[in-house]
């Protein structure tokens, strides 16, 4: 069976069904990881499959920039540039089995669409079936995925992305297009690149970067402990 799943952010991000789980405090490891990949409430039961990049295309996944509008301004495409290259660093420095590699053209496993689309318009003029047609704010992540397996993902960056949210953007919009794709809302997580009322993080740390260890363990690397 085929699924989509397209996920939205903005600043506050809309609370559609299931985009963030709110928690009063700091929960365990293996919870926070179960919230950000399947949507579980602490000791609770998953409300989205968890879906992975298969094993034979984890190691060397294509990213890039597969389309520019013209009017997407040639300061903000040069911070988005900039942006992709860190966050690409940032997600194979944190030690999951994975390893994204930068591309300028080809084929694309997770190509960025940096649109002309206004924050709260409608994507249009892509050719991607995901994408055009569905609204936008910062950006939108599109997933297809047939089982647990993730067959295609989508990013679509707004013209209206401000300077300072960009670095942030691209991080979590990458990092959610690997499968960890609910948001997190909670004081005890304001700096946590999935928090659902702010971007402002722009590095894989703590939870963060363990939940992606979680989800794309390195062979021969022992289950971690819950704490």
């Amino acid at each position: 069976m085929l699924f989509l799943l397209l996920i939205s952010l903005s600043v506050p991000r809309a609370a559609f069904a299931q985009e963030f789980i709110a928690v009063p405090d700091r929960i365990s490891d293996e919870a926070f990881y179960r919230l950000v990949a399947c949507a579980a409430r602490p000791g609770g039961e998953c409300n989205k499959p968890l879906i992975y990049w298969p094993e034979e295309r984890r190691l060397a996944l294509r990213v890039g920039i597969a389309s520019t509008a013209e009017s997407f301004q040639d300061y903000r495409f040069d911070i988005v540039d900039a942006a992709i290259d860190a966050a690409i660093a940032e997600i194979n420095g944190a030690g999951a089995h994975l390893f994204l590699e930068r591309v300028y053209e080809g084929e694309m496993d997770v190509p960025f669409y940096l649109v002309d689309t206004p924050q709260g318009g409608t994507i249009t003029g892509t050719g991607v079936e995901e994408l055009d047609g569905s609204s936008i704010a910062i950006g939108r992540v599109a997933i297809r995925s047939r089982g647990g397996d993730i067959v295609a993902s989508t990013i679509a960056i707004s013209q209206d992305i401000r300077r300072r949210e960009i670095a942030s953007v691209i991080l979590e919009e990458l990092v959610q297009s690997l499968g960890l794709v609910t948001d997190i809302a909670s004081p005890a997580y304001e700096l946590s690149i999935f928090a659902e009322n702010g971007n402002s993080m722009t590095r894989l740390r703590g939870q963060d970067a363990s939940a992606l260890r979680r989800h794309y363990p390195r062979p021969g690397v022992p289950e971690p402990t819950t704490n």
